[in-house]
Formats: C-alpha cells, structure tokens, sequence
C-alpha cells in the first residue's frame, strides 16, 4: 500500500525470534498471531493519544506463506480500513525480508473505557491518527 493524499499506512519491524519455530522449520502460527499483536501495539504506542484505550473483537487471519528463520527481519503493515463511532477495522500485512506477503489479518477494535468495562466512541483525536491510516480505494 502507498501513500497517497496524506493516508499512509504504518510500518514497524518485528523481530523473528529464536524459539518461534515448529518442528518443521516454521514459525508457528499462534506465534505470527503475537507479530500482528506486537505490530499494533507498537502502532497505537507511536500513533494514538495514551489515554485511548482499545479492545479486539474480532480477528481474521490468512496463513499465505510461512515464516522461516530467514524470512527475517519482516515487518508489519498495519492500516485502517473502516472507521466507525466506536469501533474501526485494521488491515495488516506481515511480509518477509524480500517483501513478500506471508499474512493478512483484518481486526475490528473498539473504543474501550476501563473504568466500566463498556464500549465507548472513539475521540476526535484518535479518529484524525486513525483516519491518516486509513486505506485509500482506487476511487478515492
């Protein structure tokens, strides 16, 4: 994905560690759930105001190709595809050392208040980061 009209998605490496593999050479793939993990923490750490707190609901993930030793070092891409009230969907994208796409997750997460364990709507300030993220379709 490129930057285009200030939408840009972010970019962070996440390093393959030594005991992340299966038998088979492999990085396991509840291991490559903990990079989409690690990718959107280091996302909100660098991107959203501290006091916006944000829960997952809902994760799906394509396995396109493993991730080997020597896939590394990958990066995840992560990008916003919808941008709702209370909730928004991010895309992202682990891909190897030579850029290929090894996994695709899209993720819904919602604005979170602590103190009640509810859903809130997302601030005006967290919607800007998140809308300077968000995908951009070939038709706009």
């Amino acid at each position: 994905m490129t930057e285009r009209n200030g939408h840009r998605p972010y970019r962070c490496p996440v390093e393959v560690r030594w005991g992340d593999s299966d038998r088979l050479g492999h990085v396991n793939n509840a291991k490559v759930v903990e990079y989409l993990q690690e990718g959107r923490i280091k996302f909100f750490r660098s991107e959203l105001p501290a006091r916006d707190a944000v829960v997952l609901r809902k994760m799906d993930v394509e396995f396109l190709r493993p991730i080997k030793d020597s896939s590394a070092p990958i990066e995840v891409e992560t990008t916003v595809l919808r941008l709702g009230t209370s909730s928004f969907t991010v895309r992202q994208t682990i891909l190897d050392r030579d850029g290929v796409v090894c996994a695709v997750a899209d993720t819904v997460l919602v604005g979170f208040d602590p103190e009640t364990d509810t859903s809130q709507p997302l601030t005006d300030e967290a919607r800007a980061v998140l809308d300077r993220h968000r995908a951009v379709t070939p038709t706009g």
